[in-house]
């Protein structure tokens, strides 16, 4: 048997949802790496929405998308991900079939800039109005941190509260290691 880590499981998920012509929702931009990954999967037809605070997030995120020539299939906003339902067309918000957040910090960036609870669960809430059913949201914890731990406090609380009529709710993670081992939180829309 061969156990996927954790980013290699929350991708899986992804590709398990994602067909070409989908929209998808990276609401961490961070380094670009979902990204270029979800604007892979929607293919030509398909198109990706990027959220992102940070200026560095969105410019590294734009070279790595035009070194792929992807630029074509995103949009990114500077601006958090709470503002999903302001800010994708509608047109294509009956469109969206999966989201991936990164809570935490951009990696190699400023360590006090960090999502916050309020933003994320609201992101959440209205992503799961917006899905059709078999939307998935994709959420990888990184809680190594003393923000990072109040805001994995409030995402568990949340979606353990989810009506199971309304969505599966799945929580994969490594309990033998050390040092807060980020986990996965998968929201699947029935």
């Amino acid at each position: 048997m061969k156990v996927l880590g954790v980013l290699p499981f929350a991708r899986f998920l992804i590709e398990n949802v994602l067909q070409p012509g989908d929209c998808a929702i990276d609401c961490t931009v961070g380094n670009g790496h979902d990204t270029i990954f979800l604007a892979k999967l929607v293919g030509e037809n398909g198109h990706v929405f990027g959220f992102d605070i940070q200026a560095q997030a969105i410019s590294s995120t734009t070279t790595r998308l035009n070194e792929e020539k992807l630029g074509d299939r995103v949009t990114l906003f500077q601006i958090g991900h709470e503002h999903v339902l302001d800010t994708i067309p509608k047109q294509s918000q009956s469109k969206i079939k999966a989201a991936i957040f990164n809570l935490g910090y951009l990696p190699g960036g400023d360590k006090t800039i960090v999502t916050k609870p309020t933003s994320t669960l609201a992101a959440i809430s209205v992503l799961l109005d917006l899905m059709p059913k078999g939307g998935t949201i994709v959420l990888v914890i990184y809680h190594g941190h003393e923000e990072g731990q109040i805001e994995k406090d409030h995402v568990l609380t949340f979606v353990e509260q989810i009506d199971q009529r309304m969505a599966h709710v799945l929580k994969y993670e490594f309990i033998n290691q050390a040092n807060n081992p980020p986990f996965v939180i998968a929201i699947e829309k029935r």
